[in-house]
């Protein structure tokens, strides 16, 4: 049974194409990765299923009374909501059919003997209905996917914009979970979590019997989870039966083949244009020579794709620093709370270190506290001699107004203009990305503008913190690749072992330091 049907979408942003005549059929239990380079238009696609956006031409119908639960990348939660509110609003629905039920009770009493069997009519429809969702058992599901989750040590009454953003992220995957929406619609929800909480996603959505719809560069999650991939690119969306691999391994087969077709093609082109150009002046040989023309007119030309930049990441060094990086005695992170015990450690010169655990307790805070950014509640940080420090923060600031060219220029004045461009190129962004708004870009094409900023500055010290989110598969496997040649240190806040592997010489577990209740 058909769940979703889009025909003939087409989409774009100014001059810039999206889709071109795409059509896509979701069926009941399919299990599909969407997949594609960072902004081929993936998350514009789920916006534009979920009417949070207008397709310029097409048809998308989804089947009748079909539940939609949407975990969404740039989901914003208001302040003054607590997670309670936030895991409560999956009972929307519910709370709405309640509020009617109160409503013909109120009218019951002036009603005419007709409408008062109309009325008693719906409130059963109702009753029944809110039984069939154990609407007098909300409170005690909230608590039970709150705990699963490990947000009752959160505290229920806190407001989720103090959250952190895999907390959030934990926050709205419980709510989707609640809801038992007849689709889910994830956005790559591997971002922030953690590997515990990664692996818990995993179990939940191979024994998830409806349909769903999943965005993700993270290669392990998807070959665990899905049965089916869509691919994105050039405009186009195709289906493949299979989990990532065999994606891969069928595509560039068929990416081999069209190239040997395109490549006798173009021999077969040449020899014809060579014998028209010989023959069609002389009498005798005129008429083989239309022929021949008449084949070349009548030709089906093949074309290939053109290859997508690919980005090209080279850091620049600073001069080498004093043996110490940084050293802490008895530092206590955190902001009014404590978010770990005191610590005494250090980094040398020369050492690649990442950090990781659960989310919230601390690891962007360690960072922050280490640049100075944030104070520490108590405790001292002696950073080492030397040093130029290279810092990449989680996320961009959502509220900038530049083009990516005036991003760049505001960090480096003395640019010339190709200066500028060149530098967005080699980051793997093409040159309708480089002159939009930096807003309007995908989570992915922001990370290249913010690792253009990174790369184009001397550093002998790179703090990374989650440098992997949004990035496409190539653009991951060229950072690994420059953070392994960077000679300087490194200490980074990442969820993939696959992407530090081979890359770390240390890697710190925070929650043996952390104060916080795992």
């Amino acid at each position: 049974m058909s769940i979703l049907n889009v025909e003939n979408l087409t989409h774009g942003f100014g001059d810039r194409a999206i889709f071109d005549n795409v059509s896509f059929r979701l069926l009941k239990g399919e299990h599909i990765g969407l997949i594609g380079a960072n902004g081929e238009g993936k998350s514009t696609f789920m916006n534009i299923i979920t009417g949070k956006l207008m397709p310029d031409e097409g048809k998308i119908e989804w089947a009748k009374n079909v539940r939609v639960g949407y975990l969404d990348q740039h989901t914003v939660l208001e302040k003054g909501m607590s997670i309670e509110d936030v895991l409560k609003s999956a009972f929307d629905f519910l709370f709405e059919w309640e509020a009617r039920m109160n409503e013909i009770c109120d009218k019951m009493g002036d009603a005419s003997e007709k409408e008062l069997e109309d009325y008693m009519e719906e409130l059963g429809t109702i009753q029944e209905l809110l039984d069939q969702h154990d609407f007098y058992m909300i409170d005690a599901k909230v608590e039970e996917v709150a705990r699963a989750l490990g947000l009752m040590d959160l505290g229920l009454d806190k407001d989720v914009t103090e959250l952190s953003g895999g907390q959030r992220t934990k926050v709205l995957l419980a709510k989707l979970l609640l809801q038992k929406p007849d689709i889910l619609l994830l956005d790559e929800p591997t971002n922030y979590l953690d590997k515990e909480h990664i692996d818990w996603l995993k179990r939940y959505l191979n024994e998830y019997e409806n349909a769903f719809i999943l965005i993700s560069h993270d290669i392990p999650f998807l070959n665990s989870v899905v049965n089916l991939i869509y691919h994105m690119d050039n405009k186009e969306l195709n289906r493949y039966v299979g989990d990532y691999d065999k994606f891969l391994e069928v595509y560039e087969m068929k990416k081999s083949q069209l190239e040997a077709a395109y490549n006798k093609q173009q021999k077969e082109i040449a020899d014809l244009k060579d014998f028209v150009a010989r023959n069609k002046a002389r009498v005798a040989t005129r008429n083989m020579a239309m022929s021949r023309q008449k084949k070349l007119d009548k030709m089906d030309v093949i074309e290939l794709a053109a290859e997508k930049p690919k980005p090209e990441f080279n850091f620049k060094e600073a001069r080498t620093p004093g043996r110490y990086i940084f050293e802490t005695k008895d530092l206590v992170i955190g902001y009014e709370e404590p978010l770990s015990k005191p610590l005494t450690i250090s980094m040398e010169r020369g050492q690649k270190i990442v950090v990781t655990g659960a989310n919230g307790i601390g690891k962007t805070t360690l960072l922050k506290s280490i640049l100075g950014l944030i104070q520490p509640i108590s405790g001292s940080v002696t950073l080492g001699d030397y040093l130029s420090i290279g810092y990449f923060e989680q996320e961009m600031d959502q509220s900038i107004t530049t083009t990516c060219i005036e991003e760049i220029w505001n960090e480096f004045p003395g640019f010339s203009q190709y200066e500028v461009r060149s530098a967005l190129a080699k980051c793997g962004l093409t040159t309708k990305h480089i002159e939009s708004l930096v807003k309007v870009l995908s989570g992915g094409e922001q990370a290249k503008v913010r690792l253009c900023k990174l790369i184009n500055r001397e550093s002998n010290i790179l703090l990374l913190d989650e440098p992997t989110n949004h990035l496409d598969v190539d653009a991951k496997a060229e950072l690994k690749r420059a953070l392994q040649a960077y000679k300087g240190s490194i200490l980074m806040v990442c969820h993939e072992p696959e992407f530090y592997e081979g890359l770390a010489t240390d890697v710190w577990d925070a929650g043996k330091w952390t104060t916080k209740v795992l």
